[in-house]
């Protein structure tokens, strides 16, 4: 059995990955946004750069008018640098199609679940 070659051919490079290509659709972009809250919990600088990849995916300036922020400042505060409001996030999901819903946490859904069955 031969062993497979898994080098780069030379001169190949590999570009590197940009979610926003993908995120089209509303019920995309909550699955993308779910799974960074999710792996990511209370990591705000992350999941600001997630909101700020779905704003680039949705076309910042589109995001602006509708939140009626400016770009820049949309472009400052979603970089994962910067330290937007409550009020920003809220806009800019409301602006991209998501929601923000409060949920338990799963170890106290099942805490919940055990309560209620007792």
């Amino acid at each position: 059995m031969s062993k497979a070659n898994t080098e780069m051919p030379a001169g190949a490079a590999l570009s590197p990955f940009d979610a926003a290509k993908y995120l089209r659709t509303p019920e995309e972009i909550a699955t993308f946004l779910e799974a960074v809250f999710e792996d990511y919990d209370g990591d705000t600088r992350v999941i600001v750069k997630a909101l700020g990849t779905v704003a680039k995916a949705q076309g910042m300036p589109n995001v602006a008018k509708a939140t009626g922020l400016s770009r820049e400042g949309l472009y400052q505060a979603l970089s994962g640098k910067g330290n937007p409001s409550f009020d920003t996030m809220l806009k800019v999901m409301s602006a991209v199609g998501v929601e923000l819903r409060p949920k338990p946490k799963a170890a106290k859904r099942a805490k919940l679940r055990a309560r209620k069955a007792a």
